[in-house]
C-alpha cells in the first residue's frame, strides 16, 4: 500500500520524497556518508550482490586481479584486505581464503592433481588431510603414498613419474617431529613437475620463512611453492572462527588454484574475516607468549617420572631438534607427552586427563584457553621411534593463562595418576 502520494515518476530524482512508496524510498535511498572515516580496524563489507554503475562496467570489471568487485564470492574489501595481510605474514604474494584449514588442503589437492597422478604425504601429516587422500582422491583415481619426513632419502625413494605433489608439515601433527625441510625440498626440486606444499599452521608464518628455507649455490633463495594455514588457530586466536588460507608466490600457480577455488564456490563470511583481521595485529605477541609458556612446561614435564618422552622441537631429545635449531625462530604452543602402555593403562591416562581443571578437553589450539587431547599410539606412525609403540600420547595446547597456574594444574593431575 502506498504511504505517500506523488504526481512525479517513481524514480524521478534521488529525493526520497519524490518516490511513491516508503519501501521503495528506503531501498533506493540516495544518501552516502562522507568519506574519511579512519578507524583502527578495517570496515566489514557484507555482500552477495555487487552493483555495477553501467553495462560497460559489468563487462569490463575484473575480480581475478583484485582490480574490482563483481560478486561477493569473488571478494570484498574485507576479504581482499585479509588476503593481502596474510600474504605478507606468510612471505607470499597471493592468498586465497577457504572455509577451514581442511578445505584449504582439499583445494590444493583438487586444483593440482588429476586422475592417474600420485601425491606423497609425510607420515606425521594432519590426519584429516590423509583421510581426504584415502577417500576422495582415491575415488577420483589419484593415488598417494606415505614417506618418512625425517629422512629425505625416504621421499626420494617414493618419487616416480606419476608424482605431482609433495606435502610437507613442520612440525609434525600431534607428534611434533621437526623435518629437514631444506633436505626434503632439495629432493623435490630435482623434479621440475612436482609442486611442494607446506602445512604451515604450526609455524603461523612466524616460526620460519616457508618461502625462503634454502639457498642455491649462486645465492638464490628457495622454499616451498605453496603454504596452507588453518587460520582457525593462531591468526584467529579466539577459538571461535573456522577459516583457512592458501598462499603462493607464483602467479601461474596461483591462477590454477584460484580457478578451482572459483568453480568450487569457496567463500568465507565477512564477520569471520573481520575476526581474523582483528586477531592479526596481536598475533606475534600472542605466539611469543604461547612459545615461552610451552617451553617452560615442556622442561617441567621432562622431570616427571611417569612420562617416557616429552615431544617438543626445542627439547634436545625431541625428533628433529637439530633441524628445528637450523630453521626456526620460535616453537608455538604445543607439547606432547608419551605414557608407555606397560606402565600406564589407557584408563589411567584418561583419569589424568579428566583430572585437569584448566586444560579443557577439546580439539584445535592457538586460543587463550589451554586444551588437552589424548591419542592412542598404536598405528599412529609408520616411521620413527613411535612406530609400533603402544601406549597413550597426550597433547597439550598451551593457552595464555599463567604458566604457574598451568603447571600447578598438571601437578595435581599427576598426583591423581600416581594415586
Amino acid at each position: 500500500m502506498s504511504t505517500r502520494a506523488s504526481t512525479s515518476s517513481p524514480l524521478n530524482s534521488g529525493d526520497p520524497a519524490n518516490l511513491t512508496d516508503t519501501a521503495t524510498a528506503l531501498i533506493h535511498h540516495p544518501y552516502q556518508p562522507p568519506g574519511g572515516f579512519e578507524t583502527v580496524q578495517p570496515g566489514v563489507h557484507k555482500a552477495s550482490t555487487v552493483l555495477f554503475e553501467n553495462t560497460t562496467a559489468l563487462k569490463t570489471r575484473q575480480w581475478k586481479d583484485k582490480s574490482g568487485y563483481t560478486y561477493g564470492l569473488h571478494g570484498t574489501p574485507t576479504t581482499f584486505t585479509l588476503e593481502e595481510r596474510l600474504a605478507t605474514l606468510e612471505g607470499g604474494l597471493q592468498t586465497l581464503l577457504a572455509p577451514s584449514g581442511l578445505a584449504a588442503i582439499a583445494l590444493v589437492d583438487m586444483a593440482l592433481l588429476r586422475a592417474g597422478d600420485e601425491v606423497l604425504i609425510p607420515d606425521n601429516a594432519y590426519g584429516p588431510g590423509k583421510d581426504f587422500a584415502r577417500g576422495e582422491l582415491a575415488h577420483w583415481g589419484i593415488t598417494h603414498r606415505v614417506y618418512d619426513p625425517q629422512d629425505p632419502a625416504s621421499l626420494a625413494a617414493q618419487i616416480n613419474e606419476r608424482t605431482k605433489l609433495v606435502w610437507l608439515e613442520a612440525a609434525g601433527s600431534v607428534t611434533l617431529e621437526f623435518p629437514d625441510l631444506p633436505g626434503l625440498l632439495a629432493v623435490a626440486r630435482a623434479h621440475p613437475n612436482i609442486v611442494t606444499v607446506l602445512d604451515n599452521t604450526w609455524g603461523a608464518g612466524l616460526a620460519f620463512d616457508a618461502f625462503r628455507l634454502g639457498q642455491t649455490p649462486d645465492g638464490e633463495a628457495f622454499g616451498v611453492d605453496v603454504t596452507i594455514h588453518a587460520l582457525t588457530k593462531y591468526p584467529s586466536g579466539g577459538g571461535d572462527v573456522l577459516m583457512g588460507a592458501v598462499v603462493t608466490r607464483d602467479p601461474t600457480l596461483h591462477h590454477r588454484l584460484k580457478m578451482t577455488h572459483m568453480r568450487l564456490g569457496l567463500g568465507v563470511g565477512a564477520n569471520d574475516a573481520e575476526l581474523v583481521l582483528r586477531g592479526l595485529p596481536s598475533l606475534a605477541v600472542r605466539y611469543a607468549a604461547h612459545d615461552a609458556s610451552t617451553r617452560q612446561i615442556a622442561q617441567w614435564l621432562t622431570r616427571q617420572p611417569e612420562i617416557s618422552q616429552v615431544l617438543h622441537p626445542a627439547l634436545p631429545d625431541s625428533p628433529g631438534h637439530a633441524y628445528f635449531l637450523q630453521t626456526c625462530r620460535a616453537a608455538g604452543g604445543l607439547v606432547s607427552m608419551v605414557f608407555e602402555a606397560h606402565r600406564h593403562s589407557s584408563a589411567q591416562v584418561e583419569a589424568f586427563v579428566d583430572a585437569l581443571k584448566l586444560f579443557k578437553i577439546g580439539y584445535s589450539w592457538g586460543g587463550p584457553l589451554s586444551l588437552v587431547m589424548p591419542y592412542e599410539l598404536q598405528g599412529m606412525r609408520q616411521f620413527g621411534p613411535l612406530a609400533g609403540q603402544k601406549g597413550t600420547l597426550v597433547r597439550l595446547a598451551v593457552g595464555l593463562e599463567s604458566v604457574n597456574d598451568l603447571i600447578a594444574d598438571l601437578d595435581q593431575a599427576f598426583r591423581v595418576l600416581r594415586g
